[in-house]
């Protein structure tokens, strides 16, 4: 229908749950991210080592001025969990003390440089899935999965500021479905539910985990990455292509489905994260404009 459908989650439900479970679950290590960009999100420490820091290869990647490109590391040892700074610029820091290498306790609080705090604990599996949907119901959208408006905006403008104090390229791609509404119109507003979901589902194969692919509103979409305009407009022309060639359809009626996208950078005239998501926008119709189903960019 192009309408956000953020999913509503029964807290009273699953607190019960977690108030009622008599069984003996196994207790995961979990991070949960008390302030900064990932501010909400739970991550289990399912593997050996997880480092946290700038740098996309991180396991935990963090666009935030404060942090070294790899900040600290969680390692687990047995049945413990050791957190270790690596030599960072601002600190790793447990419960207030700064430490070079520290045994974590449920509980403990830490914090990686100026403005990230994080919450460690033991967690069985109803605990995280209580964490998890409360996340989601906040900051996805409930018919594509992706992440919604309100998230994009607040991690819009971390990584922005970022760019800025790093001189660092980021880009911004927007598009959204020609003739979306002939679409609705044609197959009906459950098709039109269902292209959204399946688009989605494309795309999110195609970007780079250190991407960010947020459904905007309706029918429109944006990706933003670290990059410069020709890395970005070389990822619009791959989306564009790959939408042009998927084949989409509802209960075996075939859909033809293409995109109009607008590229914009980050320049010395983007006086704010608005002006990126404008210019993009402009760039957008004059993709439409042109006759659809292409990319428009500065030249």
């Amino acid at each position: 229908m192009g309408e956000d459908k953020t999913a509503l989650v029964n807290i009273n439900e699953l607190r019960s749950a977690l108030l009622s479970n008599k069984t003996e679950n196994k207790r995961e290590a979990t991070l949960l991210f008390l302030t900064g960009p990932e501010r909400g999100q739970l991550y289990k420490l399912d593997s050996k080592e997880t480092t946290i820091g700038r740098d996309p290869a991180c396991t935990i990647s963090i666009p935030d001025g404060s942090l070294s490109r790899s900040h600290a590391r969680c390692v687990e040892r047995g049945a413990e969990v050791w957190l270790e700074d690596l030599g960072s610029t601002n600190g790793t820091y447990c419960n207030g003390e700064q430490i070079k290498k520290v045994a974590l306790c449920d509980g403990d609080r830490i914090q990686l440089g100026n403005n990230i705090i994080i919450k460690f604990s033991w967690q069985d599996s109803l605990e995280s899935t209580f964490q998890e949907q409360l996340f989601n119901s906040a900051n996805k959208d409930g018919l594509t999965g992706l992440f919604n408006k309100k998230y994009f905006e607040e991690h819009l403008a971390t990584e922005f500021a970022f760019a800025r104090r790093h001189d660092t390229p980021l880009s911004l791609i927007m598009f959204d479905i020609d003739h979306f509404k002939k679409v609705n119109d044609t197959y009906g507003h459950l098709a039109g539910d269902e292209i959204l979901r399946s688009l989605a589902h494309l795309i999110s194969a195609m970007v780079r985990t250190e991407d960010l692919l947020a459904r905007y509103g309706g029918e429109e979409f944006v990706v933003l990455l670290r990059g410069d305009q020709a890395s970005a407009y070389a990822m619009a022309e791959r989306l564009r292509k790959a939408v042009e060639k998927h084949a989409f359809s509802f209960y075996g009626e075939s859909i033809p489905v293409t995109i109009s996208l607008g590229v914009h950078t980050l320049s010395e005239n983007s006086g704010s994260p608005l002006d990126l998501v404008m210019k993009a926008d402009e760039y957008l119709y004059r993709a439409k404009n042109a006759g659809r189903n292409s990319t428009g960019c500065a030249p």
